[in-house]
């Protein structure tokens, strides 16, 4: 385990890009041209940027950015 020590305006800008990541990956998600095995790639990295997420954000916020479950079939 580490532990960081951040200033308010860190950590603002931190919360910043995580948010900022997540939806641009969002976005790229809903492309029908990016192959599968990319979009898997990124679903990945949104798991690990939420968990980080986490961390800063209060829990309403993570309700907004929770990734969405994959349908089983």
């Amino acid at each position: 385990m580490y532990g960081l020590m951040i200033t308010k305006q860190e950590y603002q800008e931190i919360e910043y890009l995580l948010r900022r990541e997540m939806e641009e990956i969002t976005l790229d998600l809903g492309d029908n041209r990016i192959d599968p095995s990319i979009k898997n790639a990124m679903e990945k990295r949104y798991e690990v940027l939420f968990h980080l997420f986490r961390r800063f954000a209060s829990g309403e916020e993570c309700l907004h950015y929770m990734p969405k479950r994959k349908k089983q079939n």
